[in-house]
Parts: C-alpha cells; sequence; structure tokens
C-alpha cells in the first residue's frame, strides 16, 4: 500500500505541473488586465503596480518566477485584495466550501442511496419508477436554475429560510439542498444499478435459501458490492462538490473559495485564479487516490498495482 500510495503521489507531480503551466498561460492569453479596471491610475502608478507584482518582466521570467514560489508553497499576493496573499484566502475561505460540500454529500446520500436501493428491490414498478423518475428530474435541472427556484419558494415566498449568508444553520439549507440534489440523482441511478446487478448473482440468491431475511440480504451481502459505482463515484462527485460550489456560493453569497474564485476570473486576479485552480486540482487527484483504495478494500479482487 506505501509503495501505492507513493507512485500516486509522484504522479501528481507532473500532472500538477501541466495544469499550472497551461492555465498560466491561458488566463495572460485572455484580453484584459489585472489593472485595466482601476479608475483614474496614472501612467506612473500603473508602472509602479507593475513592478510591484512583477508584470513588467518578460512572460517566461513571470512564469519561472512563479514555479519557483510555488515550489516552497507560496502562491503569491493577490491583485485584487491588497495587503492578502493568495494562501490566506484559500486557508480563510475553503473551510466554508468544504462544509458545504460535507452538508451537500450528506443530502445526496441520504437520498440517493434509499431511492436507488427501493428502485433495485423491485424493477420496472411503480417502486422504480418513482425513484428513477425524480433522480432523472435531478440531473435535468442544473443548480443555477434550481437555486434561484428554491430562493422564490422557500425564502420569498414562504419565508421559511434565509436568502443569503453563511450565519447560523438555517442558511446551510438551500445551499446545501441546490448542491447537492444533482448528485443525489446520479448516486441513486449508480444504486440501483449496482443492486440490481449485485441481486441477481449466485451468492444471492443461496443466502436467500438459507433462509437468511431481506435486510440481512440486502446490508450484508449486497450492498458491499453493489455499491461500488457509487464508491467510484465518489471521487469526481467530492471533487465537482468543491467545484461545482462557484454558481452555488454566489447565488447565496457565500463566503467561499467558489466565490473567491469567480472574482478572480472577472477581475483578472492572476495569482488568485492560478492558486484556486492548483488546490482544487490537487484536492481532486487527492480525493481519487483515497476512492482507489476504499474500493481495493471493498473489492478484494483488486490489488495495490
Amino acid at each position: 500500500m506505501f509503495s501505492f500510495v507513493a507512485r500516486r503521489v509522484l504522479q501528481m507531480i507532473p500532472v500538477l505541473l501541466a495544469i499550472a503551466t497551461l492555465t498560466f498561460f491561458m488566463i495572460r492569453l485572455a484580453p484584459g488586465g489585472p489593472f485595466d479596471a482601476e479608475k483614474n491610475v496614472s501612467p506612473e502608478i500603473r508602472k509602479n503596480l507593475e513592478s510591484y507584482y512583477g508584470m513588467n518582466k518578460p512572460v517566461y521570467q513571470q512564469y519561472f518566477d512563479y514555479l519557483g514560489r510555488l515550489v516552497q508553497g507560496d502562491l503569491g499576493p493577490s491583485f485584487k485584495y491588497s495587503n492578502w496573499t493568495v494562501n490566506e484566502l484559500i486557508a480563510q475561505s475553503f473551510p466554508v466550501s468544504a462544509e458545504l460540500a460535507c452538508w451537500s454529500l450528506l443530502i445526496a446520500l441520504l437520498f440517493g442511496l434509499p431511492a436507488g436501493i427501493i428502485a433495485s428491490l423491485r424493477p420496472n414498478t411503480l417502486t422504480d419508477y418513482i425513484p428513477s423518475s425524480l433522480a432523472l428530474t435531478g440531473i435535468s435541472i442544473p443548480n443555477f436554475v434550481l437555486g434561484p427556484l428554491l430562493v422564490l419558494v422557500f425564502a420569498l415566498s414562504l419565508g421559511s429560510v434565509p436568502v443569503s449568508g453563511w450565519d447560523g444553520w438555517m442558511d446551510r439549507i438551500l445551499p446545501s439542498i441546490t448542491l447537492g440534489a444533482l448528485y443525489a440523482a446520479y448516486i441513486a441511478r449508480l444504486t440501483r444499478g449496482g443492486m440490481l446487478e449485485i441481486l441477481s448473482q449466485d451468492f444471492i440468491r443461496t443466502a436467500r435459501a438459507k433462509g437468511a431475511s431481506p435486510l440481512r440480504v440486502i446490508l450484508k451481502h449486497g450492498m458491499r458490492g453493489g455499491l461500488l459505482p457509487v464508491v467510484s463515484y465518489l471521487g469526481p462527485a467530492v471533487a465537482g462538490l468543491m467545484t461545482g460550489s462557484f454558481a452555488v456560493e454566489t447565488i447565496f453569497q457565500i463566503p467561499g473559495l467558489g466565490r473567491y474564485f469567480v472574482n478572480a476570473a472577472f477581475n483578472r486576479d492572476y495569482t488568485m485564479l492560478l492558486g484556486a485552480v492548483l488546490f482544487y486540482g490537487a484536492l481532486i487527484l487527492l480525493f481519487n487516490l483515497i476512492v482507489d483504495i476504499m474500493l481495493i478494500w471493498m473489492n478484494p479482487k483488486l490489488k495495490f498495482e
């Protein structure tokens, strides 16, 4: 296991280097610059700003300077938020995004797993059609449409929950449902497919023939193999919950990393944009590694190779 993890960690280095390189040059090819939005800036002040942030150097030299700081773990100062570094902004905002992702994942699992299991018990019946239809509806509605609809109904019309903010537990409800609904739908469909395949195996029929109760057959014999597709999906799902929170955090005015990322894209905050992309890229690779380890633990046929 140690050699497996070590190999995967070493493989992350060139991937992150490629992400840093592509992002660095792509954002500089985009029109506009970090100081274009500044009003009434004299040429002298603009020149001093470019000198302070190293923007007056050739692009290739800026690239190697950034790589030198990146090796030391320094993501540089933010162009938009003065007196703040990208490291400080990520450390301050990421816990909010992580909490939102955790609540959303909990909602996705609480609704998706039971719906998929119930649908698999009696396929092609009403108990299968209803959860499958709800799952298809959840997949079809994007979160930037579902969010305003939930705000319109539950916040503005009924007044039962707050519209925006991140102060009390009530503020977590609508954003978590908005972000988790799509993944609950995917989890339900994956659970249904996996459980249908496992419940038709010979060892399940043997367990039933020995007198095992339906609940024991599902929980002990069926779920370990039937949930393998769900576990495989959890890596991309968690990464999607982290990166997919951009629109949700903007809709509900949540002070998470996604909101900083969106503002950095609009304001051409090069260092903040680069830092967020690299941070999310490292998270995705890490979650995929954790999921691979879980799959090997759940499936004895797989090995650390």
